[in-house]
């Protein structure tokens, strides 16, 4: 007769400020309140861009039967909402960047392993529609078919939505993108996205993967 087997239980944050965890869906998945409870969100394995779904990983808890739930962040409302997904429907992959935007001096700093590697200017959301503060992460990169247009050549969507703009399509989400408006940078006008100069979104873009922590603060 084979013995049950049987795991330590506990739980513990995932991340710091030199690495953090992305958790890419491996097959349809649910998100619960907490582990093995009723589910509140429902997710496949691309989201409605036909990306990959990627949430940000807060924390792992593991249970004597030796089961494993991460704490993620999820793309949706409210800004900041978490849940508990079963290790087994996730593949783990660490991130060593961190994007921080500075309301207040409307500067966008990329830092790697801790360090600093890129700061530049960007244009932040207007009075009316402003960018919202919070911790979130890049949930998909998106590259537009005209680069020309009002994201330049690429756009880092990241998990945060307008707290104004709730009609918009998918929610108004929000995204460090290009423009085709080039002396906007530095100046609060957008609809709550970060635009920054084309040739800086294509530095961001090539070192910024999917689940890439991103700080908004005044």
């Amino acid at each position: 007769m084979v013995a049950a087997r049987s795991c330590a239980s506990g739980s513990s944050s995932l991340g710091s400020r030199r690495a953090a965890y992305a958790a890419v869906a491996a097959r349809r998945l649910r998100a619960y309140r907490s582990p093995g409870r009723r589910p509140f969100a429902r997710f496949g394995t691309l989201n409605k861009n036909g990306v990959p779904t990627v949430f940000g990983v807060r924390a792992v808890r593991t249970f004597r039967d030796c089961s494993r739930w991460y704490r993620v962040q999820l793309p949706r409302r409210p800004n900041g909402v978490e849940g508990w997904v079963r290790a087994a429907d996730v593949e783990l992959a660490k991130v060593r960047t961190r994007v921080e935007v500075d309301l207040s001096s409307r500067r966008v700093t990329l830092f790697r392993d801790g360090r600093a590697v890129l700061r530049t200017i960007g244009a932040i959301g207007s009075p009316a529609t402003p960018t919202p503060t919070g911790r979130y992460y890049v949930n998909q990169r998106l590259i537009p078919e005209d680069a020309s247009g009002p994201f330049g050549p690429g756009a880092i969507g990241i998990s945060a939505f307008s707290e104004v703009l709730t009609g918009w399509t998918q929610g108004g989400p929000i995204a460090i993108h290009g423009t085709n408006q080039p002396w906007s940078v530095g100046k609060a006008v957008s609809n709550g996205c970060v635009r920054v100069r084309n040739d800086v979104l294509r530095r961001l873009f090539r070192q910024t993967t999917a689940g890439t922590p991103v700080i908004i603060h005044v």
